[in-house]
């Protein structure tokens, strides 16, 4: 009986990472088990760094509300304090959002809960 082989799949495999490592230098590029090890790490790193991101947004949206909440003369663990008692349900992406475009909405919120 004959060996089977899998070339169409085979083939398939290997040039489907070979795409995936497309715009590196050398034989990243080009040689399947250096594309394979690149291609991995790299796909390793995207996923940290869509976990970074939420972590990153999280902290530049509690600067800009600390900033805004500052020149209206209230600190930040103060004011989210203050907004949960108050029972105003904003989050701290659409607070950041105001406090970076409209700063008379800020002080009229910070005003709200004072």
């Amino acid at each position: 009986m004959p060996r089977s082989q899998n070339k169409v799949a085979a083939k398939a495999r290997r040039k489907k990472i070979l795409d995936m490592a497309k715009g590196n230098y050398g034989r990243r590029k080009n040689v399947f088990t250096v594309a394979k090890n690149t291609v991995e790490k790299g796909l390793v790193h995207a996923y940290d760094g869509r976990k970074l991101k939420k972590r990153e947004f999280r902290n530049l949206w509690i600067q800009r509300i600390n900033a805004a909440a500052r020149q209206n003369d209230i600190s930040y663990s103060v004011l989210m304090n203050k907004l949960k008692l108050a029972n105003i349900s904003l989050d701290r992406k659409a607070l950041a959002e105001i406090a970076y475009n409209d700063a008379a909405a800020f002080a009229a919120i910070v005003s709200k809960v004072k």
